[in-house]
């Protein structure tokens, strides 16, 4: 996955109201129960239908690492999926979504403006319209340059522009360097 389509699946998991269970027998149950069967959980985990039955009667208790992260992914991509929705529709319809990044940020303006790229640390606070568009983005299974350009003008509206009152002549916000990225509901 990406860096932006792993912070959004991060704050919408911390919407869930019960944890994840956390044993390789539990997920592999949960697992087998959501996919309704043996055979294709052994097929989306890589492994053989055998194992799969023998994590599911706790015959096997540690995975291997590459399996264990697997599996937590693929359990944590199905958990409570109508609390998730509820998150995102509360995030695109009322509450907005919170950006939290340490990021060189620079724009594009006319001349005489400074306009040096620094490594700034913003936590914003971006409007509905903008939560909706990152999740809809991440839904259909966009690059994460694709979010990060939707972040970026996310950031010039907001924070650079306030909205339209300042800055009007900005024409790009450059947002590169990543050193830390987080979202919050």
């Amino acid at each position: 996955m990406s860096m932006f389509a792993d912070g959004l699946d991060q704050a919408v998991q911390r919407a869930f109201t019960r944890p994840v269970p956390k044993s390789a027998g539990a997920q592999m149950r949960y697992l087998v129960k959501q996919l309704k069967g043996t055979r294709a959980v052994a097929q989306m985990l890589r492994i053989s239908q055998r194992t799969v039955e023998r994590y599911v009667k706790d015959q096997i208790k540690k995975p291997r690492p590459d399996l264990a992260t697997r599996m937590d992914r693929e359990v944590k991509a199905r958990w409570q999926p109508q609390i998730r929705a509820r998150a995102k529709e509360r995030a695109a319809t009322t509450g907005g979504i919170v950006i939290d990044t340490r990021a060189r940020l620079g724009y594009t303006a006319p001349i005489g403006s400074t306009d040096q790229d620094r490594i700034r640390h913003l936590t914003v606070a971006l409007p509905p319209h903008y939560a909706a568009r990152l999740f809809e983005a991440q839904e259909a299974g966009t690059t994460d340059q694709r979010l990060k350009e939707l972040a970026a003008e996310a950031l010039k509206d907001v924070y650079f522009q306030d909205g339209g009152r300042r800055a009007g002549s900005l024409e790009e916000v450059r947002f590169t360097d990543i050193e830390h990225l987080d979202f919050d509901l």
